[in-house]
């Protein structure tokens, strides 16, 4: 195994979707997803404390570029304009690979409890880094827990629209079209 190859974070990330996809989470191993990345063992717990974390790689990566995209917004800009900022920012850090797996990565998910209840921990995550960044603008606590709940779930809304396209666009203006929708949705309320 070549240890000098870069890019083993991706590897491995891409070898244990393929690897749950084939056979299952529980059935995969470590062992399998290192020999599969070309790397040794040791290489896959340098980068993750086990199995389970390779689902949320990028997370803190991402709660950091929401995070950002609110404190960055302008002063005056309302709860949502913020949270679309940070949609703005976020929608930066995915690329052809998050598009390419997101299939993959769907399905390994819809077939395991364990990541099922993996995914929606990132999803809290995610809301909570928003909800902060919120609140540290100002934003009474209520209102920014649901601008950072219509922020997760515009995100993945948006996500799904954009790694269903068969096209070059980003992921920006889909997940900004979510968060239109959201905002028309939430008036009907009324």
């Amino acid at each position: 195994m070549a240890r000098w190859q870069p890019g083993a974070r991706e590897r491995l990330v891409l070898a244990a979707v393929d690897l749950f996809a084939e056979h299952g989470y529980d059935a995969t191993t470590v062992t399998q997803i290192a020999d599969r990345a070309g790397v040794t063992k040791s290489t896959f717990f340098r980068h993750f404390p086990d199995k389970r974390e390779l689902l949320v790689a990028g997370q803190d990566t991402l709660s950091t570029l929401l995070s950002e995209g609110i404190a960055d917004a302008p002063a005056e800009a309302t709860p949502l304009e913020a949270v679309a900022a940070c949609l703005r920012r976020a929608s930066t850090a995915m690329g052809p690979m998050n598009r390419e797996l997101a299939p993959r990565l769907k399905a390994a998910i819809a077939a395991s409890k364990e990541l099922q209840e993996r995914d929606a921990l990132k999803s809290v995550g995610l809301a909570n880094a928003m909800t902060t960044a919120l609140q540290t603008r100002g934003v009474p606590t209520p209102l920014a827990h649901l601008a950072a709940e219509l922020g997760v779930l515009a995100f993945k809304q948006g996500y799904e629209s954009w790694t269903a396209m068969n096209d070059d666009s980003d992921l920006a203006p889909h997940v900004l079209a979510a968060l239109d929708d959201l905002k028309a949705a939430t008036a009907a309320l009324q």
